[in-house]
Order: structure tokens, then sequence, then C-alpha cells
């Protein structure tokens, strides 16, 4: 007999898919089917395992892909078959999310259910708006109200009155259509025409959008902005303090879409430094990373790794995949007890850090040509170098050792292939608009352009950040105009330059 499985109500929270509770997202990565809506962040759909079946009930008004009565039946069904169960929710499932008609059909069936708070639109939208929901001296309370119900009906069940006459700050969900009414009913009840008032649009996302003004003229302002649902509306005058405390749309990068072209491998950190500084990702990987297919050589290489005097990495991808070689081979870190390690860069350095080994040789300049520089500067020279490097690597630090009497033994340790499936991505991203497009490598530029079909006025059209001299050489090697770069070859560097750029207020800037 099956068991059955639980189904839990998760709140995704209102949009930024870093409000999500750690018990949230740790129920969502185990979950065996994620049933989620609209309004739930689809990034968060990422964290499912393996395997899990993803069902859309998204609803909108006019466009339900599910009715209620069908997705209560479809978690009913899910749970009976034995299957743990995300519910995945917009904000908060018992604050307008209808959370509660979906654990009383699981209830009446019987079946196993848990109720996991989000963060609700209301506070958090408001919040990144820099509206405080209370406020010392202006709000002792605060009034959660849908909107969706027409305040022109004669057996509306709402205190009109009531609400005109409560005080502290009201907030109105789901009411976009209805916001006329809302508002002249609320006049009409007495509340100060002068009364502050905020509209915030896709509140918590890259794409919020903030108008302020009073309850008589906030619905026109609204309209003339283009301001449409999900919105909420705060009034009260806490909204007023929002000139004050507008802090998440004010970043440098906030309403900018920036293209990243890094392995979905190595993204993460682009797009979350990114993110911090306001703009929304697009991520559109390029390359795929992969251990190489034959390790002969690099197998061979892990296992004598006491006949070199140096072993020289120029890529963390370099230093995972001899690793995996020397730990396939049952050793450990004693393998590089007698060698010296050269690297480029602080990633290859972190890189190296995480499997417990330290650097002996890391230049100033982030590139294969200062490591030869400081090479060269070494008395005695090393005999014998080891180099674990891309399939496609450049040769210019194994041809400038051997110049110098150094024998070298290059082995690729990793393969780098483009990510096929990426072409329509990169296309469709450009139909979206892209404002800044970013380089990490060589590799990463004819990628992209060989997605396109050589045709690069799309990249063109958006600022081209590279990461480095390397990068940039090819980006004007194939046609692409670059407007940025990076002072210091980093993923940092490369932050740093467009944040510096939209500060200056210089993105799109002249061309180099």
């Amino acid at each position: 007999m099956t068991h059955p499985g639980t189904v839990y109500l998760v709140g995704a929270g209102p949009g930024d898919p870093g409000l999500i509770t750690v018990r949230g997202l740790n129920i969502l990565r185990t979950a065996d089917a994620v049933v989620y809506d609209r309004l739930a962040s689809e990034s968060l759909l990422k964290e499912a395992k393996d395997g899990a079946e993803l069902i859309d009930a998204g609803k909108r008004r006019g466009d339900h892909r599910m009715s209620q009565e069908e997705i209560n039946s479809e978690l009913v069904r899910l749970s009976s078959e034995g299957r743990s169960v995300c519910r995945l929710k917009g904000g908060d499932p018992f604050v307008f999310g209808r959370g509660g008609e979906e654990a009383l059909a699981l209830a009446e069936a019987g079946l196993p259910w848990e109720v996991v708070p989000g963060i609700t639109s209301p506070i958090a939208a408001a919040a990144y708006a820099g509206i405080p929901i209370t406020q010392r001296g202006m709000a002792a309370s605060f009034t959660v109200v849908t909107g969706s119900e027409d305040p022109d009906k004669p057996d509306s069940t709402l205190d009109w009155g009531a609400l005109a006459r409560v005080g502290g700050t009201l907030a109105f969900v789901m009411g976009w259509k209805s916001m006329p009414q809302i508002v002249s009913t609320l006049i009409g009840n007495g509340i100060s025409p002068e009364t502050p008032a905020a509209l915030v649009q896709w509140g918590t996302t890259p794409m919020q959008r903030t108008v302020t003004g009073s309850i008589e003229d906030i619905v026109e302002k609204g309209k003339a902005a283009g301001i449409g649902a999900p919105v909420i509306l705060v009034v009260g005058k806490v909204s007023s303090l929002r000139d004050r405390l507008a802090w998440f749309d004010t970043r440098p990068l906030f309403g900018l879409s920036v293209l990243i072209t890094r392995a979905r491998s190595q993204a993460s950190r682009l797009a979350e430094q990114l993110e911090s500084h306001g703009a929304r990702t697009i991520q559109v990987p390029v390359i795929d990373i992969v251990p190489v297919a034959d390790t002969a050589e690099l197998d061979t290489a892990a296992k004598s790794l006491d006949r070199y005097d140096w072993v020289t990495f120029t890529s963390a991808n370099a230093v995972d995949g001899l690793w995996r070689s020397v730990r396939a081979a049952g050793l450990d870190g004693r393998a590089f007890g007698g060698v010296k390690i050269a690297v480029v860069g602080p990633a290859t350095s972190h890189a190296l850090e995480e499997i417990g080994l330290s650097a002996d040789m890391v230049p100033e300049m982030f590139d294969a040509d200062a490591l030869l520089d400081s090479f060269r500067a070494l008395n005695p020279l090393p005999n014998r170098v080891l180099f674990p490097r891309s399939a496609i690597g450049r040769e210019s630090l194994v041809t400038g050792l051997r110049e110098l009497g150094v024998a070298v033994d290059s082995v690729v340790a990793y393969e780098t292939h483009m990510a096929e499936t990426s072409g329509d991505q990169a296309r469709a991203a450009y139909m979206g608009g892209v404002d800044v497009t970013t380089f990490t490598s060589s590799s990463s530029v004819e990628n992209l352009v060989k997605l396109l079909g050589g045709d690069v006025t799309a990249v063109n059209q958006s600022t081209v950040a590279c990461i480095g001299p390397v990068t940039a050489e090819a980006a004007r090697a194939n046609g692409i105009e670059v407007d940025l770069m990076a002072r210091t070859q980093t993923i940092d560097g490369l932050v740093e330059a467009i944040v510096t750029a939209a500060l200056a207020g210089t993105l799109p800037g002249a061309r180099l």
C-alpha cells in the first residue's frame, strides 16, 4: 500500500528569490513534484532536484492554466501517489493566496500537509520601495485588503467606512482594475484627498517601479507612468518616506539587463555581484566546461608530480581537472609536497585553496605573459614544469618557457564545448532587450558569435564589457565594438568597470 506524500504549502515571497525561507528552499530542493504559481520566481524552479515534476498552475486574470478546483485535485493526486509535493506559491500561502482552500481539500482527503509561511507582498514590496509599513508617530497599525472586490457592489463584504477611519497604513493587493473605485470610495468615506499614497509594481524584482502622490491623484499618475498589474497600493503617511528611504531601485545598475555568457558552473558569482548592484541578469552560457575525454596523459602526470619543479595553473578549471585525476589515483594534497605551484589570478588561487593548497607564485597582472615574466626572474630556472590547460588554451606560456630552456609537459585538463542550445536563448534575450553584454574569455566571444550565426548587430547595440585585453582583442576580431574593459582581469574588476560607468553616466560609453 502506498503511503501518502506530504504536501508543503510553501510561500516563495513576492518575487526576489532570495526572500524564500531556508525551510522553504530545503523543501523545494527535495520535493518529488513542484506545483508553482505565476508570481513565484522562475529562478527558484532551478533549485528543484533532478527528475522532479514541474507543474505550472499559474493563474492571472483571464488566463487560468488550472482552476482552483483542478489545483486542489492535482495536489490530492500527487500526495495519494506517495510523492512529496512543494506547492510553491507567491507571497504567503495564507495571505490572499488561497492556501487555506488547498489545505482544506487535503485535510478532507485525509492527506498530510504542512504550511511554510512566506513574506507577503504588502510588507516586502513596500519595504523595497523605501516605505516602512509601520512607523512610530505615523502608523501604529496596518491593514491589508484585497482589491479584487468591487467597492461599488451593494453586497460588498468590506466596511469601507471603517477602512477610511481605521488610520495607520492601508495596503491594497490585486486591485489595479478596481483602483479608481477604491480611491474614490475611500475619499467618499472620509479619507483626506491629500493623504500620501504609493503604487509599487513588480515589487522586490528588478522590474520594480514605484509612483508616489496623494490618494486623489495616484491612479492618474500610475496610468501616466504605465503602471499595471501586479501592483500594490499603499495609503498612509508612511508613503511620504520614500523620498528619504528609497534604496532598492536607487542602486547603480537598477533596471539594466546584463547578459552573462560564462559557463553555467561559473556564472553564479558574476550574477550575484551584478544583482547586488541592482541589475537583472540573463544567463546565456555559451560554453560548457567538461572533463577531458581521454585522461591518460593527465592521469600519468597526476601520479608523477614529483617529477616536476613547478605546476602552473592559469584557470580554476585546470585546478579542478588535475585534482580529479589526483583523487582518482588514490592520492591527496601530499602528492604536491615536493612541487611549487604558480597560478594566474585570484579565482585560480581560490580554487587551489579549496583543495587545501597555496600558490607559491601569483603575478600582479593576471595573464600568462606576466606569469612568464615571473618565471624569467627565477634563479635558477626550473628544469621541468607541468602545465594543465584547456584543450584550446593559448600556447604562449609553453612557448616562452621552452625558449628559456625549461622542459614543459602541456597536458589537457578540461575541454570547452560550445553550448549548442544557447543560440535560441541568446536571440530571445537580445529581442527582449540587453543593456550590457559581458565576456570573460575569448571562447565566450567566439561561441556567442557562432551561436548568432555571425551577426553581431544586436551585441553592438548593447554596451560590451570585457574582462581583459585578450578577450577584448577577440571581440574586435569578430566585429564586436568594446565599450568597457576591467582594470584588473577578475570578476570583481569587470563588475567595477560596469558600475563605475553607470555611476558616471557613461553606460553606454564611448567606444574604446
